[in-house]
């Protein structure tokens, strides 16, 4: 079969990274490859060069055997191909149908936009209301978003990029059953997942990046994680093992009858959310996404006093007024879902996103004088510790890849030394090998007594690192579950709101 994408010699160097390095392979029509490699390969870089968000330094790209120069997504867009980015690029102030206007090169009117909206969505089962403002929407929901943009420009070529980091197993089973719908109607799929269960089970072929450099390209079908996870980073992935909670622990948080009251009308309120944690407990917060994850972290930040009610106690202090700094101040650390815009400003440098996170540090911050000798010191620390890949201390955060500016914020909140550490989606879109260094990492920050709260979509992790289980479903929190006790199939019941 002749291919309907050809990579030849493609190479694109960035000031002291070389992204990509004589990159050359293909891709069969109507089939779904996938891309495998470890955060900074090079994996999104390369399909940037094909949907003309990049240029390469050198090298052609071949599309139905038609040397062609994609100069910009316009020119990408006409050629048929298109993209879902990691990283999404909605309007939050907009409503779903006013972000899909903006996403189509086609002209339609009003009326054929929501119509072949709402055709996309029945069909292959987005469940989408067109009326609601982005800013409403869970991470999931605003990536089927993305996808239903995509789908209106009729693409011959769809690419996917870490499409299942923020979805629940059930979603994960519906995206698949839409990628294999979407090749049986003829659609190519370029399949970017750090998760090597998930290319075996869908894709055709995967070609392995490291370094920026090509390693092999294969049959996923002849292959099996454990193979995949040595090619993709040259060595074997370590198995976890869980701690146990020592037997002598404090209770450290507490949430008292935890309520939300927020107008608007596409947010979850939370009803009585009751919950403990001990010292050195790592514990789980499950749920489907749009179920209350977000008004949780807003209570554990303090961005929505105003309507809630209840008490949060920590160290038998009530917290409940303190600002985000004042409980930053108190040793405890956050990790939000969205990294650029929450956890990290794109426009700056590492540096001064360490300064924006800990300007409570008195060795950063002395008698209104910025230290920027140690900030810099310990951006430095943070990026050697956790293995980051970045030119420098000073490369602004949008430059980094999705998985390494993860691990600068997680990094930066954990060498705060915190006692207490909140992270949401905290594996969102990492490799492999980065997920298995930031697991380990939090299961021996709670071997020297840390309190960890994660609020997660992902069953497997939860179930792998976390001592007890919670589920949120419809802004109401079920009972706390022992993972010993519990299986992916009990848990996914809980997700689905049949409580005990």
């Amino acid at each position: 079969m002749k291919p309907i994408v050809e990579f030849k010699n493609i190479s694109k160097k960035y000031p002291g990274v070389i992204a990509n390095k004589n990159i050359s392979f293909s891709i069969e029509h109507n089939s779904i490859h996938a891309i495998l490699g470890e955060n900074g390969a090079g994996k999104s870089t390369l399909v940037k060069i094909l949907y003309g968000h990049v240029k390469q330094d050198q090298g052609d790209i071949f599309i139905d055997q038609k040397n062609v120069k994609i100069s910009n997504p316009s020119e990408a867009k006409k050629l048929g191909i298109n993209m879902v980015f990691q990283h999404f690029s909605l309007f939050e102030s907009l409503t779903v149908i006013e972000n899909l206007i903006l996403g189509i090169d086609k002209k339609l009117s009003m009326g054929e936009l929501i119509q072949k909206s709402q055709s996309i969505s029945t069909k292959y089962g987005f469940n989408l209301n067109l009326d609601s403002p982005i800013s409403s929407l869970s991470v999931g929901q605003r990536q089927s978003v993305e996808i239903v943009r995509s789908l209106l420009n009729d693409p011959k070529i769809l690419i996917l990029d870490e499409p299942t980091s923020v979805l629940t197993p059930d979603e994960i089973k519906n995206l698949f059953k839409i990628v294999v719908n979407l090749v049986n109607d003829k659609l190519t799929v370029i399949f970017i997942s750090h998760k090597l269960e998930e290319i075996i089970k869908l894709s055709d072929k995967v070609t392995i990046l490291r370094g920026g450099e090509v390693v092999d390209t294969l049959i996923t079908k002849n292959e099996n994680p454990d193979s995949l996870g040595f090619k993709m980073l040259g060595y074997k992935i370590a198995k976890l093992k869980r701690n146990k909670i020592r037997g002598n622990s404090k209770i450290l948080l507490s949430l008292n009858n935890v309520s939300t009251f927020n107008p608007d009308p596409f947010s979850v309120n939370l009803k009585n959310i009751n919950l403990t944690l001990k010292t050195g407990q790592i514990l789980g917060i499950a749920g489907v996404a749009g179920n209350g994850q977000n008004e949780l972290m807003e209570i554990f930040l303090n961005e929505n006093n105003e309507n809630f009610k209840g008490d949060i106690v920590f160290r038998d202090k009530n917290i409940n007024h303190l600002s985000t700094q004042e409980r930053k101040s108190l040793l405890i650390s956050y990790v939000t879902e969205q990294r650029l815009g929450h956890s990290a400003v794109p426009e700056m440098s590492l540096t001064e996103n360490v300064l924006l996170s800990m300007s409570h540090n008195k060795d950063f911050v002395k008698n209104g004088l910025i230290n920027f000798k140690w900030i810099s010191q310990h951006a430095d620390q943070i990026i050697k510790k956790f293995n980051v890949n970045t030119p420098s201390i000073f490369s602004k955060a949008s430059q980094l890849s999705g998985g390494n500016l993860q691990k600068f914020i997680i990094g930066r909140e954990i060498l705060s030394n915190p006692e207490l550490l909140i992270l949401s989606q905290p594996t969102w879109g990492i490799d492999a090998g980065s997920e298995s260094f930031i697991r380990k990492t939090l299961i021996d920050l709670s071997l020297n007594g840390i309190s960890i709260i994660i609020i997660s979509h992902d069953i497997d992790e939860l179930l792998e690192i976390c001592h007890d289980v919670c589920v949120l479903y419809e802004g109401n929190l079920s009972k706390t579950l022992n993972v010993d006790q519990i299986d992916a199939t009990q848990l996914g019941k809980y997700m689905g709101g049949l409580f005990d």
